[in-house]
């Protein structure tokens, strides 16, 4: 029986839970996923869970807080003034707490978000941080196929 090694072909379903049991994605309910492991399409603390594991193994992992996607950075919560928003997109624009709004990164080569935590006389408070960062997350896993 095969078993999952850096660099294998996989198929599989996974689901990502919140700290409050809720998906925040699955694929159990559709078609599986297929990836590389190494490749980056999975964080490195789930690919690191996947090591050893053989085909048909189906088991849940629990990752403590920000082991996942990193502790929470207070330096990622920044105040931009109206203006500068403006600048970067519609001038009409209207922002209400939890928005997720894009903006391009500096060299305009993608697209990041943040999501809208205050709104001011005249500025707008985003938190770029992950929405998991700092939390624990539980990652479960249906190992298909390994090549």
């Amino acid at each position: 029986m095969n078993t999952i090694q850096p660099g294998a072909f996989l198929t599989l379903h996974y689901r990502l839970a919140g700290p409050d049991g809720a998906d925040v994605v699955t694929t159990f309910n559709d078609k599986p996923a297929t990836l590389t492991l190494g490749a980056g399409q999975l964080a490195p603390a789930f690919e690191a869970r996947l090591i050893g594991l053989a085909e048909g193994a189906r088991q849940a992992f629990t990752l403590p807080e920000g082991e996942a996607f990193g502790p929470r950075n207070p330096d990622m919560v920044q105040r931009l003034k109206r203006q500068v928003l403006q600048e970067l997109g519609d001038p009409e624009a209207e922002y209400h707490v939890g928005d997720v709004v894009e903006f391009p990164t500096p060299d305009n080569s993608g697209r990041f978000a943040g999501v809208v935590r205050a709104v001011g006389d005249g500025w707008v408070e985003f938190d770029f941080n992950h929405p998991l960062a700092g939390k624990a997350v539980t990652f479960e896993v249906q190992v298909i196929g390994v090549l």
